[in-house]
């Protein structure tokens, strides 16, 4: 028995022909963008939000950046435990 895979391969190389043939007529040019945009109010909390830092939570943050960074944080598991409790109770 012999098994021809020439048929299989020409419908193959005919879909791609019209693929290609459709978004060939499709302009680049009419096609429509995604944008973003953010209002002058949002950017406006946005930096309000950067003032507001608490000067005791960023020297935390950084502290626990550098812990990070040199290997010396560690996890206490008993309070993720206590933590995590409440969810598989229910």
């Amino acid at each position: 028995m012999k098994i021809n895979e020439t048929q299989r391969i020409g419908a193959i190389n005919q879909y791609q022909r019209n693929t290609d043939a459709r978004q060939g007529s499709v302009n680049k040019k009419t096609r429509q963008l995604d944008e973003v945009s953010i209002s002058p109010e949002a950017k406006e909390m946005l930096d309000a939000q950067a003032r507001a830092v608490d000067p005791e939570h960023a020297k935390r943050i950084a502290d626990l950046k550098q812990s990070v960074a040199t290997g010396t944080y560690r996890v206490d598991a008993n309070k993720i435990a206590e933590k995590l409790l409440p969810y598989f109770r229910n």
